[in-house]
Protein backbone atom coordinates (compact mmCIF):
# COMPACT_ATOMS: atom_id res chain seq x y z
CA UNK A 1 0.00 0.00 0.00
CA UNK A 2 1.30 3.43 -0.94
CA UNK A 3 1.92 6.05 1.75
CA UNK A 4 -0.25 9.14 1.20
CA UNK A 5 1.04 12.67 0.57
CA UNK A 6 -0.20 16.21 1.16
CA UNK A 7 0.80 19.59 -0.23
CA UNK A 8 2.50 22.03 2.12
CA UNK A 9 3.67 25.59 1.67
CA UNK A 10 2.75 27.85 -1.24
CA UNK A 11 5.98 28.27 -3.21
CA UNK A 12 5.96 26.88 -6.78
CA UNK A 13 9.49 25.98 -7.84
CA UNK A 14 10.66 25.63 -11.38
CA UNK A 15 12.87 22.78 -10.21
CA UNK A 16 12.81 22.10 -6.46
CA UNK A 17 15.70 20.06 -5.06
CA UNK A 18 18.03 19.43 -2.13
CA UNK A 19 15.76 19.51 0.96
CA UNK A 20 17.46 19.50 4.37
CA UNK A 21 15.99 19.95 7.86
CA UNK A 22 17.77 22.42 10.13
CA UNK A 23 16.76 24.50 13.14
CA UNK A 24 13.03 23.70 12.83
CA UNK A 25 12.95 24.74 9.18
CA UNK A 26 13.23 23.02 5.83
CA UNK A 27 15.87 24.43 3.50
CA UNK A 28 15.70 23.61 -0.20
CA UNK A 29 16.60 25.09 -3.58
CA UNK A 30 14.83 26.04 -6.77
CA UNK A 31 17.64 25.30 -9.20
CA UNK A 32 16.26 26.97 -12.31
CA UNK A 33 14.60 29.73 -10.30
CA UNK A 34 17.97 30.63 -8.71
CA UNK A 35 16.36 30.55 -5.26
CA UNK A 36 17.05 29.19 -1.79
CA UNK A 37 13.83 28.62 0.16
CA UNK A 38 13.64 28.57 3.97
CA UNK A 39 10.29 27.07 4.94
CA UNK A 40 8.96 27.19 8.51
CA UNK A 41 6.14 24.62 8.78
CA UNK A 42 5.12 26.05 12.18
CA UNK A 43 4.27 29.50 10.88
CA UNK A 44 3.95 28.66 7.20
CA UNK A 45 6.46 31.39 6.31
CA UNK A 46 8.69 31.00 3.27
CA UNK A 47 11.81 33.17 3.18
CA UNK A 48 13.10 33.18 -0.37
CA UNK A 49 16.61 34.28 -1.37
CA UNK A 50 17.53 34.94 -5.00
CA UNK A 51 21.20 33.94 -5.34
CA UNK A 52 21.60 35.10 -8.94
CA UNK A 53 22.62 31.75 -10.44
CA UNK A 54 21.43 28.18 -10.67
CA UNK A 55 21.90 26.66 -7.24
CA UNK A 56 22.02 22.88 -6.87
CA UNK A 57 22.26 22.47 -3.12
CA UNK A 58 22.23 24.31 0.20
CA UNK A 59 23.44 23.33 3.68
CA UNK A 60 23.56 25.19 7.01
CA UNK A 61 26.85 26.53 8.34
CA UNK A 62 27.71 25.76 11.98
CA UNK A 63 28.76 29.36 12.71
CA UNK A 64 25.63 30.80 11.08
CA UNK A 65 24.38 31.40 7.57
CA UNK A 66 24.32 28.93 4.71
CA UNK A 67 26.62 27.36 2.14
CA UNK A 68 25.56 26.72 -1.45
CA UNK A 69 26.97 25.12 -4.58
CA UNK A 70 25.76 26.08 -8.03
CA UNK A 71 26.89 27.46 -11.38
CA UNK A 72 30.03 29.02 -9.91
CA UNK A 73 31.15 26.48 -7.35
CA UNK A 74 30.96 26.62 -3.57
CA UNK A 75 29.96 29.84 -1.80
CA UNK A 76 28.82 31.22 1.53
CA UNK A 77 25.30 32.69 1.57
CA UNK A 78 24.26 35.28 4.16
CA UNK A 79 20.69 34.25 4.95
CA UNK A 80 19.86 37.75 6.24
CA UNK A 81 21.24 39.92 3.43
CA UNK A 82 21.33 37.44 0.55
CA UNK A 83 24.96 38.25 -0.21
CA UNK A 84 27.03 35.49 -1.82
CA UNK A 85 30.76 35.08 -1.06
CA UNK A 86 32.67 32.63 -3.30
CA UNK A 87 34.77 29.90 -1.71
CA UNK A 88 36.11 27.76 -4.56
CA UNK A 89 35.15 26.39 -7.98
CA UNK A 90 36.80 23.10 -9.00
CA UNK A 91 35.41 23.32 -12.54
CA UNK A 92 35.91 26.92 -13.70
CA UNK A 93 36.11 27.84 -17.42
CA UNK A 94 37.22 24.36 -18.48
CA UNK A 95 33.69 22.90 -18.10
CA UNK A 96 31.14 25.60 -18.98
CA UNK A 97 28.31 23.08 -19.46
CA UNK A 98 28.59 21.76 -15.90
CA UNK A 99 26.98 23.02 -12.70
CA UNK A 100 26.75 21.73 -9.16
CA UNK A 101 23.79 19.55 -8.24
CA UNK A 102 22.86 17.68 -5.05
CA UNK A 103 24.98 17.79 -1.88
CA UNK A 104 25.11 17.23 1.90
CA UNK A 105 27.53 17.53 4.80
CA UNK A 106 29.16 14.43 6.23
CA UNK A 107 29.14 13.72 9.99
CA UNK A 108 32.42 15.63 10.44
CA UNK A 109 31.02 18.75 8.77
CA UNK A 110 32.65 18.52 5.34
CA UNK A 111 30.40 19.56 2.44
CA UNK A 112 30.04 16.97 -0.35
CA UNK A 113 28.49 18.05 -3.65
CA UNK A 114 28.74 16.82 -7.20
CA UNK A 115 28.39 18.30 -10.64
CA UNK A 116 26.13 17.49 -13.55
CA UNK A 117 26.79 17.72 -17.26
CA UNK A 118 23.84 19.76 -18.51
CA UNK A 119 24.54 18.47 -22.05
CA UNK A 120 24.69 14.88 -20.73
CA UNK A 121 28.35 14.35 -21.63
CA UNK A 122 29.05 10.94 -20.15
CA UNK A 123 31.69 10.92 -17.43
CA UNK A 124 32.36 14.67 -17.55
CA UNK A 125 31.14 15.46 -14.01
CA UNK A 126 32.45 14.51 -10.58
CA UNK A 127 31.81 14.38 -6.84
CA UNK A 128 33.78 16.83 -4.67
CA UNK A 129 34.34 17.43 -0.97
CA UNK A 130 34.79 20.89 0.58
CA UNK A 131 36.78 20.59 3.80
CA UNK A 132 36.44 22.86 6.83
CA UNK A 133 39.44 24.95 5.71
CA UNK A 134 37.88 25.68 2.31
CA UNK A 135 39.93 23.19 0.33
CA UNK A 136 38.21 21.22 -2.43
CA UNK A 137 39.01 17.54 -2.98
CA UNK A 138 37.97 15.27 -5.85
CA UNK A 139 36.26 12.25 -4.36
CA UNK A 140 34.69 10.37 -7.28
CA UNK A 141 35.36 11.18 -10.96
CA UNK A 142 33.76 10.22 -14.27
CA UNK A 143 30.10 10.67 -13.39
CA UNK A 144 27.40 12.31 -15.51
CA UNK A 145 24.67 13.48 -13.12
CA UNK A 146 25.83 13.53 -9.50
CA UNK A 147 22.81 13.16 -7.26
CA UNK A 148 21.64 11.66 -3.94
CA UNK A 149 24.08 10.94 -1.12
CA UNK A 150 23.95 10.00 2.56
CA UNK A 151 25.84 8.25 5.35
CA UNK A 152 25.01 5.31 7.61
CA UNK A 153 24.32 5.85 11.30
CA UNK A 154 27.75 4.52 12.32
CA UNK A 155 29.41 6.75 9.62
CA UNK A 156 31.17 3.74 8.12
CA UNK A 157 29.19 3.58 4.87
CA UNK A 158 28.65 6.27 2.26
CA UNK A 159 25.85 5.91 -0.32
CA UNK A 160 25.89 7.74 -3.64
CA UNK A 161 23.84 8.02 -6.85
CA UNK A 162 25.10 8.93 -10.32
CA UNK A 163 21.65 9.04 -11.91
CA UNK A 164 22.34 7.53 -15.38
CA UNK A 165 23.95 4.48 -13.76
CA UNK A 166 20.55 3.70 -12.20
CA UNK A 167 22.20 2.29 -9.11
CA UNK A 168 23.11 3.27 -5.58
CA UNK A 169 26.79 2.82 -4.92
CA UNK A 170 28.09 2.06 -1.44
CA UNK A 171 31.60 2.84 -0.19
CA UNK A 172 33.50 2.29 3.01
CA UNK A 173 33.81 5.72 4.63
CA UNK A 174 36.55 7.03 6.91
CA UNK A 175 35.03 9.85 8.94
CA UNK A 176 38.45 10.96 10.20
CA UNK A 177 39.61 12.13 6.78
CA UNK A 178 36.68 11.81 4.37
CA UNK A 179 38.25 9.04 2.29
CA UNK A 180 36.02 6.54 0.46
CA UNK A 181 36.99 3.04 -0.69
CA UNK A 182 35.67 -0.41 -1.60
CA UNK A 183 33.07 0.70 -4.17
CA UNK A 184 30.14 -1.68 -4.63
CA UNK A 185 26.50 -1.69 -5.75
CA UNK A 186 23.97 -1.53 -2.91
CA UNK A 187 20.79 -1.14 -4.99
CA UNK A 188 20.24 -1.63 -8.72
CA UNK A 189 17.14 0.20 -10.04
CA UNK A 190 17.40 -0.86 -13.69
CA UNK A 191 13.97 -2.49 -13.50
CA UNK A 192 12.31 0.83 -12.58
CA UNK A 193 11.42 2.92 -15.62
CA UNK A 194 12.55 6.25 -14.16
CA UNK A 195 15.66 7.93 -12.78
CA UNK A 196 16.96 7.70 -9.19
CA UNK A 197 17.50 11.24 -7.92
CA UNK A 198 17.77 12.59 -4.35
CA UNK A 199 18.02 10.27 -1.35
CA UNK A 200 17.50 10.16 2.43
CA UNK A 201 18.26 7.57 5.10
CA UNK A 202 16.07 6.55 8.03
CA UNK A 203 16.76 5.34 11.57
CA UNK A 204 16.64 1.72 10.37
CA UNK A 205 19.26 2.60 7.74
CA UNK A 206 16.91 2.06 4.84
CA UNK A 207 17.23 4.40 1.86
CA UNK A 208 14.40 6.57 0.54
CA UNK A 209 14.99 7.46 -3.10
CA UNK A 210 13.10 9.99 -5.24
CA UNK A 211 12.45 8.77 -8.78
CA UNK A 212 12.32 11.54 -11.35
CA UNK A 213 9.75 10.83 -14.07
CA UNK A 214 8.61 8.04 -11.77
CA UNK A 215 6.09 9.93 -9.59
CA UNK A 216 7.34 8.22 -6.45
CA UNK A 217 9.72 7.99 -3.54
CA UNK A 218 10.70 4.36 -2.90
CA UNK A 219 12.24 2.91 0.27
CA UNK A 220 14.85 0.17 -0.13
CA UNK A 221 16.82 -2.08 2.18
CA UNK A 222 20.43 -1.44 1.04
CA UNK A 223 21.54 -4.83 2.33
CA UNK A 224 19.12 -6.87 0.22
CA UNK A 225 18.09 -4.34 -2.42
CA UNK A 226 14.46 -5.14 -1.62
CA UNK A 227 11.74 -2.51 -2.04
CA UNK A 228 10.01 -1.94 1.32
CA UNK A 229 7.71 1.08 0.98
CA UNK A 230 6.44 3.47 -1.67
CA UNK A 231 5.16 7.04 -1.65
CA UNK A 232 3.22 7.86 -4.84
CA UNK A 233 2.87 11.49 -5.92
CA UNK A 234 0.58 13.25 -8.44
CA UNK A 235 3.53 14.73 -10.36
CA UNK A 236 6.26 13.15 -12.46
CA UNK A 237 9.18 15.38 -11.51
CA UNK A 238 9.89 13.94 -8.05
CA UNK A 239 13.39 15.14 -7.22
CA UNK A 240 14.48 14.62 -3.60
CA UNK A 241 13.35 13.93 -0.04
CA UNK A 242 14.43 14.64 3.53
CA UNK A 243 13.19 13.73 6.99
CA UNK A 244 12.18 16.66 9.18
CA UNK A 245 9.87 17.87 11.90
CA UNK A 246 10.56 17.87 15.67
CA UNK A 247 10.89 14.08 15.72
CA UNK A 248 12.28 13.70 12.16
CA UNK A 249 9.24 11.61 11.24
CA UNK A 250 7.89 13.79 8.43
CA UNK A 251 9.19 13.12 4.93
CA UNK A 252 9.46 16.32 2.88
CA UNK A 253 9.52 15.82 -0.90
CA UNK A 254 10.58 18.38 -3.51
CA UNK A 255 9.36 18.36 -7.11
CA UNK A 256 9.99 20.12 -10.41
CA UNK A 257 8.04 21.18 -13.48
CA UNK A 258 8.68 19.69 -16.89
CA UNK A 259 7.80 21.92 -19.86
CA UNK A 260 4.50 21.24 -21.60
CA UNK A 261 3.19 18.89 -18.92
CA UNK A 262 -0.24 19.50 -17.42
CA UNK A 263 0.51 18.87 -13.75
CA UNK A 264 -0.96 21.63 -11.57
CA UNK A 265 1.01 20.67 -8.47
CA UNK A 266 4.40 20.22 -10.16
CA UNK A 267 7.08 22.26 -8.42
CA UNK A 268 5.27 22.17 -5.09
CA UNK A 269 6.50 20.78 -1.78
CA UNK A 270 4.83 17.62 -0.45
CA UNK A 271 4.86 15.83 2.91
CA UNK A 272 4.27 12.22 3.92
CA UNK A 273 4.20 10.40 7.25
CA UNK A 274 6.02 7.10 6.63
CA UNK A 275 5.97 5.93 10.26
CA UNK A 276 9.73 5.99 10.71
CA UNK A 277 12.21 8.69 11.71
CA UNK A 278 15.16 9.85 9.67
CA UNK A 279 18.73 10.51 10.73
CA UNK A 280 19.70 14.11 11.55
CA UNK A 281 21.46 16.32 9.02
CA UNK A 282 24.88 17.94 9.54
CA UNK A 283 26.17 21.49 9.15
CA UNK A 284 29.29 22.72 7.38
CA UNK A 285 32.08 23.07 9.93
CA UNK A 286 34.09 25.77 8.12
Amino acid sequence: MSIGVELIGTYEAQWGEGPIWHDNRLLYVDIEGHKVVQFDPGSGSEDIIDVGERVGTVVPRARGGLVIAGDNGFAFLDSNTGSVSPIADPEPDKKPDNRFNDGKCDPAGRFWAGTISTVKKTGDAALYMLDAEGGVHLRFPNVTNSNGLCWSKDTRTFYYIDTPSKKVRAFDFDNSNGEISNERTAIDTQRINSSPDGMAIDENENLWIAFCRGSAVVCFDPNSGKELERVDLPVSGVTACAFGGPDLKTLYITTGRFPNQDEPDAGRLFVAEPGVAGLPSFSYAG
